[in-house]
């Protein structure tokens, strides 16, 4: 691991301890895993056939540029966490309390929040009144994954931050 998410690791322990504990309650937790099973991309793909039904041929190139942007933003997170290592949360500390299976060993960065971000990003330009559910959805994924001890904050910020600068991208491209 570098040093400067050594640094990282140290720095944000603590939030992540005091942010996860307010998983522990099992109304809590049940909550967040299932917002963050969700964020896995069910949401996200109903959303996607929401707009399908509503707008049909219309829809069918943001859904390729959806889909393009996606497949991009998994290669690059693939390819950071295999480089990166960056064990997450609940393993670098015994402490914290792991609310939901991982879908993969390392952390950095969030791979749910990329999407997330993209995907609002997306819809939201194709069609500015689903950024009344999909933000706060994207909110939630993001901060799932710190409550159930997947993820450190600076995790979720550079995969939001690169979510973000994916879709820019993919609407500067279409």
């Amino acid at each position: 691991m570098t040093a400067v998410l050594q640094y990282f690791n140290q720095l944000e322990i603590g939030l992540c301890l005091r942010v996860n504990r307010y998983g522990r309650p099992e109304a809590v937790r049940r909550f967040f895993s299932i917002i963050s099973r969700m964020g896995d991309g069910g949401a996200w793909l109903a959303l996607g056939g929401v707009v399908l039904l509503v707008h049909g041929a219309r829809a069918v190139p943001f859904i390729l540029q959806a889909v393009a942007v996606a497949v991009i933003g998994v290669t690059i997170y693939k390819l950071m966490k295999g480089r990166l290592i960056r064990e997450r949360p609940y393993i670098a500390n015994g402490d914290i309390l792991c609310g939901a299976p991982p879908l993969d060993r390392y952390s950095f960065p969030s791979g749910h929040t990329l999407h997330a971000a993209s995907f609002t990003v997306l819809f939201g330009d194709f069609e500015p009144l689903l950024l009344f559910v999909a933000a706060p959805f994207a909110v939630l994924v993001a901060i799932s994954r710190i409550v159930l001890g997947l993820h450190y904050p600076s995790d979720v910020f550079a995969g939001a931050a690169i979510g973000i600068a994916l879709a820019v991208a993919g609407l500067a491209v279409v």
